[in-house]
């Protein structure tokens, strides 16, 4: 599998993750079988320092760091919230136009109950005729989201519980929504990719952009759900 370099320098290495693969081994995802991210990527004479993950389902930006140093930047960027973070999901249903999801999340870990932040805006919106259980059309959402902190499934759990749950999540999602994107369109992964980040540079200060393309796969879905492409341009903005 090949991975798609989205940024590199003397200390920053940045990729575009594809679906179901995990960021580095974990005992929590101890079942998945397979080589990791990190397995796939050539670093060369370089030690990485991950700097943070991805879901194994989720698509896009992940970051690594080619030094201690700057590893320890960017994570305090991100525990400080420094960071801004855009993310494409499309969901089941009509949501807002914007919206703030603040329900608190519970620790995998701890057990313990954390404050979690997401907000969202919502650019297309599409009606199937496609019958989906207990309707007899089905409605779809392309939003983008963008977490304030980084809870484990953060994005999946919030969209759930305002019951627009992200297509493709087995886990969260809505099984009957899902088992239609599988069996009309032959679609069965996450629609959840980090398409955006924008941090300072740990060395240089400078401010650093960068976009991820969306996987093939979603270009399909556009076609079956009437959305308009040119909105998801790889290289602009809503």
């Amino acid at each position: 599998m090949k991975i798609e370099n989205l940024y590199e320098d003397e200390d920053l290495l940045v990729v575009n993750k594809p679906n179901n693969i995990l960021v580095y081994p974990s005992y929590y995802a101890r079942n998945i079988k397979g080589p990791t991210l990190i397995d796939l990527i050539d670093f060369g004479e370089f030690k990485i320092h991950t700097v943070h993950r991805l879901d194994f389902k989720t698509s896009g930006i992940v970051i690594f760091s080619k030094n201690k140093a700057s590893a320890q930047s960017l994570q305090e960027q991100f525990a400080n919230q420094l960071i801004q973070k855009e993310y494409y999901a499309i969901v089941r249903g009509y949501t807002e136009s914007e919206g703030v999801i603040d329900t608190p999340i519970k620790n995998s870990e701890s057990k313990e109950y954390k404050t979690a932040l997401t907000y969202y805006k919502t650019a297309q919106q599409q009606e199937t005729p496609i019958p989906v259980q207990p309707y007899s059309t089905s409605r779809y959402s392309l939003i983008k989201l963008y977490p304030k902190t980084g809870r484990q499934h953060q994005l999946r759990k919030h969209m759930n519980k305002i019951s627009h749950p992200i297509i493709g999540d087995h886990r969260y999602g809505n099984r009957h929504h899902n088992k239609m994107f599988v069996e009309e369109f032959g679609l069965s992964n996450l629609f959840l990719h980090a398409r955006k980040i924008v941090f300072q540079h740990p060395k240089s200060q400078e401010e650093i952009k960068i976009i991820a393309p969306l996987p093939h796969f979603w270009f399909t879905a556009y076609r079956y759900l009437g959305f308009n492409p040119s909105l998801s341009n790889n290289n602009q903005n809503y």
